[in-house]
């Protein structure tokens, strides 16, 4: 695939044009740990990459590193890790633009709150569109609002993964309509599916009869997914040799793993920690329940339903929109113990209806929840942004490149234009790979919220 020429786009362009042609692409992340937001990259760049695309994948935190590094590199993505101080370190921008400029970024995506800080305003400096996702609707506090409205100010485009988020967003001030895009998160539809092989083998792992009633959930332990709800729920709704699997790890385990114990379900409440075969975890399963008191879109439950599963959840965020209550499973109000309890016994005393919501569940996360779908609005977006890049114009250098040569970082500023020569793109030399074009900021989308 060749690289773009954007300014060849933009002159033939139009929405809802595609560019057949090559990007280089960086994915700017907080870490590269286990979450749902990490997983959307780690599915967003993978696709982007099999499709002939340059991406790279930079992770900015105290502690930048983590398993879907190793899971981003097994598929061919480039994996940059950049340590930050504690605190906020004004140098993390600089060295972004150097970065962006010795790999010839043509388009830089930003993921949460921290990278927007930091990589918002460099995206800016190089001069390529900048995209931030909002993966949920709970941000930092020791974010000061001033910061993050200067922040949002160097965005081209932000993305909300429901919009229920995107109203947030709207509320908050930060993000005004024209801007504002919904994408909804998708997963990787292959790897989910009912499975009563796995079912058997993974129960008799864990020592679990195969007639038992299980229920599960996935997700950090953190207090916002609320999981003490969840075990006073089961507590009352799970029979003798009935299981709940909490898969994943967090600050709340010692105190979650006490409460299991107050309650008299410590031989009945497996703690299973981090686990990377989830879609073997969801086959043993007979219901998956979320508990939260906040959420965006999350994966886990568009995982559930892809198995086949029926989703006990609270109404908070997106969830919503992905689950419809009584047809794919239950909605109850968040921190309301007795509905989750009762749609939990609902289920458990209906097996013909927990099968036929599963089954409908499926069928939408088929149609409507694949990650190849995600990323085929992504670079929708993507295209907008690139041919509504500045008309030809009198060729320039980017700011990057200003800095990279000066730390040392690529070879002498190259002038970009029309003639910049695609060999320089191809060797990172300056020009674009993916001949984003330089002069002025890109033009903001106008296209309302889809």
């Amino acid at each position: 695939m060749e690289p773009c020429d954007v300014y060849g786009a933009a002159s033939r362009g139009r929405t809802g044009a595609r560019l057949a042609c090559k990007l280089a692409i960086a994915h700017v992340v907080s870490s590269l740990k286990v979450g749902g937001a990490e997983q959307v990259v780690v599915d967003l760049a993978t696709l982007q990459r099999a499709a002939g695309h340059d991406v790279v994948v930079i992770a900015i935190s105290d502690d930048p590193d983590g398993p879907r590094a190793e899971q981003l590199r097994r598929r061919g993505v480039e994996v940059q890790l950049l340590p930050k101080r504690r605190g906020f370190d004004v140098s993390i921008t600089a060295r972004l633009v150097s970065r962006f400029a010795a790999w010839g970024t043509s388009l830089v995506h930003v993921h949460n709150l921290q990278p927007l800080l930091y990589a918002a305003p460099a995206g800016w400096l190089h001069r390529a569109p900048v995209i931030h996702t909002r993966h949920g609707v709970v941000d930092d506090p020791r974010a000061r609002p001033w910061l993050r409205h200067a922040a949002a100010a160097f965005v081209d485009a932000h993305v909300a993964v429901s919009r229920p988020t995107a109203e947030v967003m709207l509320s908050e001030g930060q993000v005004t309509p024209p801007k504002l895009h919904v994408v909804t998160n998708g997963v990787d539809l292959s790897r989910f599916a009912p499975d009563p092989v796995a079912r058997a083998r993974v129960r008799a792992e864990l020592g679990i009869s195969q007639q038992a009633w299980v229920v599960g959930t996935v997700g950090r332990l953190a207090p916002v997914k609320d999981h003490a709800l969840l075990l006073r729920a089961a507590a009352r709704a799970l029979p003798g040799d009935g299981r709940l699997l909490l898969v994943g790890d967090g600050p709340e385990r010692a105190p979650l793993v006490a409460l299991a114990r107050e309650l008299g379900l410590s031989e009945r409440a497996l703690f299973l920690g981090e686990r990377h075969g989830v879609p073997r975890i969801l086959a043993a399963l007979d219901a998956f329940a979320l508990s939260s008191l906040s959420e965006g879109l999350p994966l886990a439950v568009l995982e559930a339903m892809a198995a086949g599963l029926p989703v006990v959840a609270t109404a908070v965020g997106g969830v919503p929109t992905a689950v419809t209550d009584g047809l794919t499973g239950f909605l109850v109000p968040s921190g309301d113990t007795e509905a989750l309890e009762a749609r939990l016994t609902h289920l458990r005393d209906d097996p013909a209806l927990a099968t036929r919501m599963g089954r409908n569940g499926r069928k939408v996360a088929l149609q409507r929840y694949s990650a190849a779908r995600m990323v085929e609005r992504y670079m929708d977006l993507y295209t907008l942004l690139l041919v509504r890049q500045h008309p030809r114009g009198k060729p320039t250098v980017r700011p990057s490149a200003l800095v990279a040569h000066v730390k040392g970082a690529s070879a002498p500023p190259r002038e970009l234009g029309p003639s910049a020569p695609r060999e320089a793109a191809d060797r990172g030399e300056g020009a674009p790979r993916g001949g984003a074009a330089a002069g002025a900021r890109p033009r903001s989308p106008t296209a309302p919220p889809s």
